[in-house]
């Protein structure tokens, strides 16, 4: 990423966007949470997902806390104009942020200017293999905890340390990656991780959703596979938080 790039982003030259995208219970179709995603806009006024910024080698981890904790704000900040009261909000935070201490003089403002209560916000955290030593994560856990917000452990399938993580952060929610989702129907192996974590997720009494969905194909697969809850562009595109009433 280019320098120019970034500084446009954090200064607010460049608009950051959240948009929101539903998780559903896959049996009943209900709507039991909302993504939110940050996207930001080029100089065409094209809109760009903020994850291929957050995941360049180039950037430090410092540069790459600073442009995740202007992202997180941007949500909380879009939240608080436009609060979702109807089903819980999960919240994008990259590993390198949840041990920032800045992250940590904020979250408690940010959860407390939302007009829900903290238990309904889910902090998503995804297995992305720059943070090494888990331990400060399993302290951030219990902190994150105490404020009374909810933690996601996501990407599971999609990287090696994802279940290091799942076993020392206990998180309340795990995320399979679109790696594990995509052709299930076709791919029997993958068809059985998922069921073995749908037992383990009913066992540890944690909420269990399948990211990725995009055809009835794999639907069914992931029905037939007992995965409770899921997302994909099969129900539907991101849209803006601003116009998800529409």
């Amino acid at each position: 990423m280019s320098e120019t790039i970034l500084q446009s982003i954090l200064t607010g030259g460049r608009q950051a966007v959240t948009y929101t995208h539903p998780i559903l219970d896959l049996k009943d179709g209900d709507t039991k949470g909302q993504e939110m995603l940050t996207r930001f806009q080029d100089v065409d006024g094209e809109m760009h997902t903020v994850g291929g910024l957050l995941d360049d080698p180039s950037l430090s981890p410092d540069l790459r806390a600073r442009l995740d904790l202007h992202c997180v704000g941007s949500v909380f900040d879009a939240l608080a104009r436009d609060p979702i009261t109807d089903s819980l909000v999960f919240v994008n935070l990259h590993p390198v942020t949840l041990v920032n201490p800045v992250f940590w003089n904020r979250i408690q403002t940010w959860v407390w200017n939302l007009p829900i209560p903290p238990h309904r916000i889910v902090l998503e955290v995804a297995e992305t293999g720059t943070v090494q030593d888990l331990e400060p994560m399993e302290r951030c856990a219990r902190r994150l905890r105490d404020l009374g917000v909810r933690l996601a452990v996501a990407g599971l399938g999609s990287g090696s340390a994802t279940l290091a993580h799942l076993a020392r952060l206990t998180p309340d929610f795990i995320k399979v990656d679109r790696s594990l989702v995509q052709e299930v129907h076709r791919r029997p192996y993958q068809a059985a991780l998922l069921n073995a974590l749908a037992r383990f997720a009913e066992r540890m009494r944690v909420g269990y959703i399948a990211e990725g969905i995009e055809t009835l194909e794999e639907f069914h697969a992931v029905v037939d596979a007992d995965v409770p809850w899921g997302q994909g562009y099969l129900f539907g595109k991101p849209v803006p938080l601003h116009q998800m009433e529409e």
